[in-house]
């Protein structure tokens, strides 16, 4: 049996070619089977570490997508027409590489099959999609400073669920719990603290 490709090995093989061309997230999907939604989430981390003008327009509900159908219990993602047809250029996703190859190598290295009984779970999938839908929520809010932190909580669920690493799944729950209730708190206050202000200058 002929082993998949390393993360940073399907990436490389996205980007090759026109840098200018754009790969519609239809065509990116097709023939990767189980990993699908692992790949559609990569994709979604992307806009977080790289300069796209409303990245987190795009990285939220695109993560809310993947979480919601994992709650339905869909083992394919689906996308709407007008999504499908649309994609990254090569050269974003070489750029993406870039930027994250070092600490991928490194996960890479972690990183393997393990404890993959969990993926078949309901319960596990159902904490998986909530965790998503709520990490695609804050990303698409307006809270200073949070891009890479929450896009590197979803390259966490993209990774476990590329590599159908239930360990990674766990790790990638904890962080998720804490980094969201800590955001959460962050965002109260900065909201608290712009209410204060703004009483002050009327």
């Amino acid at each position: 049996m002929t082993s998949e490709p390393g993360v940073r090995a399907l990436l490389a093989a996205l980007a090759e070619g026109d840098p200018d061309e754009i790969l519609p997230l239809s065509g990116m999907l097709a023939g990767v089977g189980r990993r699908a939604f692992g790949l559609l989430l990569l994709i979604s981390a992307l806009p977080a570490f790289i300069p796209i003008p409303g990245g987190g327009a795009i990285s939220g509900p695109l993560t809310v997508l993947v979480g919601v159908q994992l709650l339905a219990g869909r083992r394919q993602p689906w996308l709407p027409k007008a999504v499908a047809r649309r994609g990254p250029h090569r050269g974003a996703l070489a750029r993406f590489l870039r930027h994250i190859s070092r600490p991928l190598a490194w996960l890479e290295k972690l990183v393997r099959p393990r404890l993959s009984g969990m993926f078949g779970h309901r319960a596990a999938t159902v904490c998986s999609g909530l965790l998503l839908v709520l990490l695609g929520v804050l990303m698409s809010l307006p809270i200073p400073f949070t891009n890479y932190p929450l896009g590197g909580l979803i390259l966490l669920f993209a990774l476990a669920l590329l590599e159908r690493d239930g360990l990674l799944m766990l790790i990638a729950w904890a962080s998720s719990a804490v980094g969201s209730v800590s955001l959460g708190l962050l965002s109260g206050n900065l909201l608290a603290q712009a209410g204060k202000w703004l009483d002050g200058m009327l």
